[in-house]
């Protein structure tokens, strides 16, 4: 996948009159994932937003938790200057601290199979508690996106795929969230999936 694909006039593709993820509706998301982390007793005092974008989550944050140490990244070198994040490839690059929760919303399709192995290590070493991921799977091309609005060109794998990395590190919670392994956070059978 060509790295210099996330320029402008993807932006202007995927993210102006219709997006992808409206401000609201990552806002919505965002309330919802920091109330779970609440839930599970997990305080969130730093979070990583990987793939930023637009920087809905990291401005989310800085609104209703202004506290909250963020850190937005992305590979787009016209992302990293229009909205101020550092310019980082999650499959090259690990963070020198972990992170109460890190954020990885429609990033690993884009890369190759191994470069997502890479990355999902990368993620799981940056995580100290809990992960939010957002990554469309074959099943969900087929079934459930908006071919008009979504880019699909990805490299389309697999839920079974992406399961069997994840679960390395983490348990499945459910609705995207991803518990770190042998941490702090304290899940019921039913709320995990190994």
């Amino acid at each position: 996948m060509p790295r210099q694909k996330f320029d402008a006039s993807y932006y202007r593709r995927f993210y102006s009159s219709t997006p992808v993820h409206s401000r609201k509706k990552v806002e919505e998301l965002a309330t919802a994932v920091h109330a779970m982390c609440s839930w599970w007793d997990v305080p969130v005092k730093s979070v990583l937003d990987v793939g930023a974008g637009l920087g809905y989550w990291r401005d989310w944050y800085a609104k209703t938790h202004p506290r909250v140490k963020r850190l937005s990244v992305d590979i787009s070198a016209h992302a990293c200057e229009k909205y101020g994040h550092e310019r980082h490839d999650i499959a090259e690059w690990c963070p020198r601290t972990s992170f109460d929760l890190v954020v990885c919303h429609g990033v690993l399709q884009y890369l190759t199979s191994s470069q997502a192995e890479r990355a999902i290590t990368n993620l799981a070493t940056a995580t100290r508690h809990v992960l939010y991921l957002e990554v469309p799977t074959t099943d969900d091309i087929e079934h459930s996106i908006d071919a008009k609005s979504t880019d699909l060109d990805i490299h389309a794998r697999s839920g079974a795929w992406y399961r069997k990395q994840l679960l390395r590190h983490f348990d499945q919670a459910g609705a995207g969230l991803w518990v770190k392994r042998d941490g702090d956070v304290v899940l019921y059978e039913l709320e995990r999936s190994r």
